[in-house]
């Protein structure tokens, strides 16, 4: 997996205070809470849940671009740039995924 550890280290250091779980998964490692999927750190970059409402605002913002898996635009989820993720945007960004996915029902 071809992931960069520093930014992984830095997530787990901010979410896992929060109940979130780290697992590897899709190629990477994988963030959830409640069984939801809140962010995905592969070698592509970090993918976050802004939800379907929140994509107009997410892709304005710079270093953002949608998820396109398999082919197919995610509605609902952006890939950062990683050169963009000092401390506040990173914050910024982990917030608004962890905001979005807690509104989620919880996976079994």
């Amino acid at each position: 997996m071809a992931y960069d550890e520093v930014l992984a280290e830095r997530i787990k250091e901010r979410l896992e205070p929060e109940g979130v779980t780290a697992k590897k998964m899709f190629g990477g490692i994988t963030f959830l809470l409640q069984g939801n999927a809140l962010a995905n750190l592969y070698e592509e970059g970090l993918m976050v849940r802004v939800g379907p409402d929140g994509m107009d605002e997410a892709l304005a913002r710079p270093g953002t671009k949608q998820l396109v898996f398999r082919g197919k635009e995610q509605n609902g989820w952006v890939v950062l740039a990683e050169d963009t993720l000092d401390d506040d945007v990173l914050d910024d960004w982990l917030k608004w995924a962890m905001e979005v996915t807690a509104e989620l029902p919880p996976k079994k």
